[in-house]
């Protein structure tokens, strides 16, 4: 089934592989193969793969830059979609209106409202994931959040029908859209964002970059921060009160620098993370009365 897929999304001039190291598209940088692995050249495309995957009963999961996610060590049986550069476009639509597919880098998008002297997205400069997976869980920092900017989302439903969601039948609230619950597949973003300076934009984004840099651990491999934060917390200041900075099981840490991030020091496993994800959840929980929940997913 898997070569018929493979097969099939080459007929239509795709990518496509099997058993391929899905180390190597998240962020993470570990976790074992997904039995295919495609990389549709357009919405066409994509919507025929989809349509054949549910043909032959093929379990599948559609992925961006892979920023948020972990990878089982036993790999993910079924087929894995990458919205890559061919679902990269990114356009002006008026003059406060940014088009861009889902698999645009968000720094992309960030980068073109800066050259377009547009202000809004100051917040998501160095967030390393997609455009498509920012708008999935409502990413944020530094005080803003995609739901700021974000005006409607067309997708493929779950009954493989083009549409599109806007304004609050998105249902973005902290971590969270409509996309979360509705097994649609995010295909493009317009953001509607306001007329600045060009110079005031810039340094707003080099000020967040640089407490970034500062702040976080982005020398190691990672998927940011590692469990959301509680109502009335914060996890990273829970997980360092409790300890935990520094604490290793195998190959996966908490950061020295962010209690909030779990790294990948090298060769960890996905195995060694959620076990040091679990310490740190009963820890807390014992020690806090609260329960941090992962904000990671697992592809499994």
């Amino acid at each position: 089934m898997y070569t018929e897929i493979c097969d099939f999304a080459r007929s239509l001039g795709c990518e496509a592989v099997e058993n391929e190291p899905m180390k190597k598209h998240i962020s993470f940088k570990l976790g074992g193969n997904a039995r295919a692995f495609i990389e549709p050249d357009s919405e066409e495309s994509l919507l025929k793969i989809l349509k054949k995957c549910r043909e032959l009963s093929l379990h599948y999961a559609v992925i961006g830059n892979g920023s948020n996610l972990l990878v089982a060590d036993e790999g993910f049986e079924g087929v894995v979609i990458h919205l890559g550069n061919a679902f990269g476009e990114i356009r002006l639509l008026a003059e406060d209106v940014i088009y861009c597919q889902a698999g645009a880098s968000l720094m992309k998008v960030c980068n073109f409202a800066l050259e377009h002297s547009l202000t809004g997205l100051e917040f998501a400069y160095g967030i390393p994931g997609s455009a498509g997976g920012a708008a999935f869980m409502n990413a944020g920092a530094y005080g803003g959040e995609m739901k700021d900017v974000l005006q409607k989302c067309t997708h493929i439903d779950n009954d493989l029908q083009p549409g599109e969601l806007s304004e609050a039948a998105l249902e973005l609230s902290y971590r969270h859209s409509a996309y979360c619950d509705n097994g649609a597949v995010i295909t493009g973003l317009f953001l509607k964002l306001q007329k600045g300076k060009k110079a005031q934009i810039k340094a707003k984004m080099e000020e967040l970059y640089g407490k970034r840099k500062a702040k976080q651990p982005l020398e190691y491999p990672s998927a940011g921060s590692t469990f959301k934060r509680p109502e009335g917390y914060f996890a990273g200041k829970l997980i360092e009160d409790a300890g935990f900075k520094g604490a290793r099981v195998g190959g996966a840490a908490v950061s020295e620098k962010h209690a909030g991030f779990v790294v990948n020091l090298g060769g960890a496993t996905c195995a060694d993370v959620l076990a040091l994800c679990d310490k740190i959840h009963k820890e807390i929980l014992e020690k806090d009365g609260v329960s941090l929940e992962r904000e990671v997913k697992i592809l499994k």
